[in-house]
C-alpha cells in the first residue's frame, strides 16, 4: 500500500513537477508547467489522490475498482480519485500518476513542456 511519502516522491519524480498549496496547507497540489496533475491531502486517512485520466479509461477503472471514484471537486469526466487503501495495486497507482502527468504535459504549449 503506497504511503504519503511514496506518493509525494512519485509525483515529484517527474521532470518539471512541483508541489504547491494553493487551496490550504493540507492539500498538496502537484503541477507541471503551471497545470495540476495530482492533488492529495497527504495526511488523509485513508490517503487518496485525484488524478487526470482519459475519460474512457476513467469509466473502466471506476467500474473495476470500488476504490476509484469520480474526481472529488473536479471535472468528473476527466478526473478520478483513488483511495490508497491497498485494494488498488501500487503499480496501477504509479501508472495512473504517470498517465495523469503525461496527459497534462501533452496539453501544454511546447514552450512550457519540460
Amino acid at each position: 500500500m503506497m504511503t504519503a511519502d511514496e506518493l509525494k516522491a512519485l509525483c515529484l519524480s517527474f521532470p518539471g513537477a512541483c508541489e504547491e498549496f494553493p487551496f490550504d496547507e493540507r492539500h498538496s497540489v502537484f503541477k507541471v508547467g503551471g497545470k495540476l496533475f495530482a492533488i492529495s491531502a497527504l495526511d488523509g486517512d485513508p490517503l487518496d489522490v485525484s488524478l487526470k485520466c482519459d475519460p474512457v479509461l476513467a469509466e473502466q477503472l471506476r467500474g473495476t475498482y470500488p476504490a476509484i471514484t469520480p474526481g472529488y471537486h473536479l471535472n468528473k469526466r476527466h478526473w478520478n480519485t483513488v483511495a490508497l487503501d491497498g485494494s488498488v495495486d501500487d503499480q496501477l497507482v504509479t501508472d495512473m500518476v504517470e498517465d495523469s502527468y503525461d496527459l497534462v504535459v501533452a496539453s501544454l504549449p511546447k514552450s512550457k513542456r519540460p
